[in-house]
């Protein structure tokens, strides 16, 4: 097969190596066929204690798209003001709200609830569809569940940032994330991005 040619595949089954699968000998077995839909909310910190705030407003509040001020003025309030004060407070006010039974933020509860019943009602239309979630602050991150979904034959990935209109704050940092996780992959699922 001469260079640049598109390599048929045969829909829903991985790839094996050597001639007759299309990859060069050698080359690992590749899953494929599936298409992910990956829906993406702000994001949630992993527990209300005083680290866990701390790690999740850092990650949140060093974004340049949610903070575009001067970085030096910026680096020395949030690390020497906001993030020695803020993570207790902000602890308590999410302790208030924080889903008992599961342990986690209530946004990481709604948008897993969210994801689930996607794959419920779309799911069924199409075999190839696999559905997930992520928080653009916080865990599960972007970049893990684009890897996950990879892994499992996507070659295609819908990400679908769940904010009500588009602004840099908001739906540009999950593109954002979602490109520098495909920046570091050797190979690429397709990415779109739904607006």
């Amino acid at each position: 097969m001469a260079m640049n040619e598109a390599v048929p595949v045969k829909e829903g089954v991985a790839l094996r190596p050597g001639p007759d699968g299309g990859l060069p000998a050698g080359h690992p077995a590749v899953a494929y066929g599936k298409i992910g839909v990956l829906i993406v909310n702000l994001g949630t910190p992993d527990a209300t204690d005083y680290w866990s705030m701390r790690r999740y407003l850092k990650e949140f509040l060093s974004d340049r798209r949610v903070i575009e001020v001067n970085r030096a003025l910026w680096w020395f309030l949030l690390n020497v003001v906001i993030l020695s004060r803020r993570p207790q407070a902000k602890g308590k006010d999410y302790e208030t709200i924080w889903n008992k039974e599961l342990n986690e933020g209530p946004l990481r509860t709604i948008t897993r609830s969210q994801s689930d019943k996607l794959a419920a009602s779309l799911g069924p239309l199409d075999g190839r569809l696999v559905f997930d979630w992520a928080m653009r602050y916080g865990n599960p991150s972007v970049a893990s569940r684009i890897e996950a979904l990879q892994q499992v034959g996507c070659e295609r990935i819908l990400l679908v940032p769940l904010y009500p209109q588009y602004a840099a704050a908001t739906s540009a940092t999950v593109c954002d994330a979602a490109f520098d996780q495909l920046k570091k992959m050797r190979w690429q699922p397709v990415l779109r991005v739904a607006p």
